[in-house]
């Protein structure tokens, strides 16, 4: 069999449908400093390092505008790091409620494991962060085989490779083009094209589709097709290879189901 690993993203795409949870408070913190982010400017840098999504958000036209008609400077690094110092307090507050595996997570690990392929993971998150997320998971039955986060690779989170590359060498892989990267944002898709490894993108339930699980079902089919396709549209201008709606996928893409 061509393929050796599977390397998934965290929330979004295993884990907290719809990646929910930084989501909120990013927005939270934001509106402490006087600014009200969209949705739309809140997800567009999501899957990077936490401390570098603030610093995106700062540096979007709109955003930066209003940091300085507010505070009549230039945002600066004490601004990302007390923002991100803000971000984090809240996110912990809330992770071990955004932990729960998405639907058919626990049964695609186990057919991909029984076909002896190992399981990796890249996350935005910091070490502190996924202690609670893994943790959570663990008890739910999601345990993938190793988990590098943006700290065990010197702050270069996505779309740098180097999580990947952490990954590659702890499942002992024999090749980059053994290897699939299934995340739900750019970054993901960024990640793993600068790998040099298989990039697919998720539909359902990811940060790219913003929309909870009841918010996603109550729509008719053909307003899922089309909000699906845009989903998809923009994974693939980002590079990606290959577009799943749900995690499945990624068992017909390697040959196990049909």
């Amino acid at each position: 069999m061509k393929w050796e690993a599977v390397i998934f993203d965290w929330a979004g795409t295993t884990v907290d449908y719809g990646c929910f949870a930084p989501v909120q408070a990013f927005i939270e913190v934001f509106k402490e400093h006087g600014i009200e982010p969209t949705m739309e400017e809140t997800r567009k840098p999501m899957g990077m390092l936490k401390r570098e999504h603030i610093r995106t958000m700062l540096g979007m036209n709109r955003i930066h505008q209003e940091f300085v008609r507010i505070y009549g400077r230039e945002p600066e690094d004490r601004d990302v790091d007390a923002m991100h110092d803000r971000f984090t307090e809240k996110l912990l507050k809330v992770l071990d409620q955004f932990s729960e595996p998405k639907e058919y997570v626990l049964e695609t690990v186990e057919k991909l494991r029984n076909a002896g392929i190992k399981i990796g993971s890249t996350t935005g998150y910091t070490d502190e962060m996924m202690e609670v997320v893994t943790r959570e998971a663990k008890k739910a039955g999601y345990e993938p085989d190793c988990l590098f986060t943006p700290d065990s690779t010197w702050q270069m989170g996505r779309p740098y490779p180097y999580m990947i590359f952490r990954n590659i060498d702890a499942l002992k892989v024999s090749a980059a083009n053994r290897v699939l990267k299934v995340g739900d944002t750019i970054s993901d898709i960024k990640e793993a094209r600068n790998a040099g490894v298989t990039a697919v993108g998720i539909v359902e339930g990811s940060s790219e589709m913003g929309l909870t699980k009841a918010e996603w079902d109550a729509l008719s089919e053909a307003e899922q097709y089309e909000k699906a396709m845009k989903v998809e549209a923009r994974y693939r201008e980002a590079g990606a290879d290959h577009v799943i709606a749900d995690i499945r996928g990624v068992l017909k893409l390697i040959g196990l189901e049909h």
